[in-house]
């Protein structure tokens, strides 16, 4: 992949009111771009992603796949608020030479997608073909069709939803509870809150992965085992893992974006909003996930007008879109394909 960093030298106006002096956006690009400049796939990530999409999500963009990259132009970007080369909570303030730290503003993922917007102009890419994302990158991809229902041809909004569930923000409260309750989280250091950060990954982990998966790969093998068992080595070694490339500062940025998502802010209603969708929308939902259930999916399907619902059968959850990559792939050269043969039948 291709890297490269996006400067916006000017002050940044906030949902919430508050503002960033400037930012950048590290992202990245891979295949090539077609002289039409419209093979564009662009790719939001989710809560602990980079833009290193081909690193996480390979396997969308293999020989063959659904973005075979000989076909399609990739662009993934760290979202605004994030640790891996975007502006954010570790970033300096220009304004005060001082680094952010707790000081940095609430964000939501309107803010997020205006960025985006910015970092599409800036590449001058005048269509996305398509905007994918999962979890919290599929939230964004809803407010992005949004805010450029013009710019956006087909959307693939995965394991998200129109609201953030009472249930969902509950799990981000206990995971911010656990951040907080760490002794170093009001420190002015990049460390801040690490520990913290490892018990709110593990309890994370509860809500992306399912009881099944876990009997299958973290049963004992024996009946005799009283301590140390593999599944609380499991957690343990998840929340040590993120530690070694993440900050509670980000994690506690990008919770509170997803708790704010609602598309219906601004709007008469949820429903309403849906209904400004233009492009042509394949919603995928995960048939075990217990952290944004099929119902919320289904919604989406009925209220995006014309919309098609895939569903992927799942151990692993909400988890799911990172590894079913067969079925990922299956769906997403449906969707295509139907769209194909539409175009045609209008010709």
């Amino acid at each position: 992949m291709t890297q490269g960093l996006f400067h916006y030298n000017q002050k940044f106006e906030l949902e919430s009111g508050a503002s960033l002096p400037s930012f950048q956006l590290k992202y990245s690009t891979a295949g090539t771009l077609n002289k039409e400049r419209s093979n564009v796939v662009w790719i939001t990530h989710a809560l602990t992603g980079s833009s290193d999409v081909l690193d996480w999500w390979k396997g969308l963009f293999n020989p063959g796949s659904a973005f075979d990259l000989k076909d399609h132009f990739i662009v993934c970007a760290n979202a605004l608020g994030g640790c891996y080369g975007s502006t954010g909570p570790l970033s300096i303030n220009p304004e005060t030479g001082k680094t952010y730290y707790h000081s940095f503003p609430l964000i939501t993922h309107r803010d997020i997608v205006r960025s985006f917007d910015l970092l599409r102009e800036h590449l001058e890419l005048p269509k996305i073909h398509t905007l994918i994302g999962g979890s919290l990158g599929g939230q964004q991809v809803l407010e992005w069709a949004l805010l450029k229902p013009e710019v956006v041809d087909h959307i693939v909004p995965i394991a998200c939803n129109a609201w953030h569930s009472p249930w969902g923000i509950a799990f981000n409260e206990a995971q911010r509870m656990a951040i907080a309750a760490d002794a170093t989280w009001k420190e002015e250091s990049a460390r801040a809150g690490v520990e913290g950060m490892k018990v709110a990954r593990a309890i994370a982990l509860i809500s992306y992965r399912t009881y099944s998966i876990y009997g299958s790969t973290q049963k004992e093998k024996s009946s005799g085992v009283l301590d140390d068992f593999r599944a609380s080595s499991y957690q343990r070694y998840q929340g040590d893992k993120l530690a070694n490339r993440f900050n509670a500062f980000t994690y506690w940025t990008f919770s509170k974006a997803m708790d704010s998502h609602h598309v219906g802010r601004g709007h008469v209603s949820a429903e309403e909003a849906l209904k400004n969708i233009k492009a042509k929308t394949l919603i995928v939902g995960i048939e075990s996930d217990v952290l944004f259930p099929l119902s919320e999916q289904q919604y989406l399907a009925e209220k995006i007008q014309g919309a098609q619902l895939a569903v992927l059968q799942s151990d692993y959850g909400h988890d799911g879109f990172l590894v079913e990559f067969g079925q990922m792939n299956e769906a997403l050269e449906a969707f295509f394909e139907e769209d194909h043969i539409t175009a045609s039948r209008r010709k």
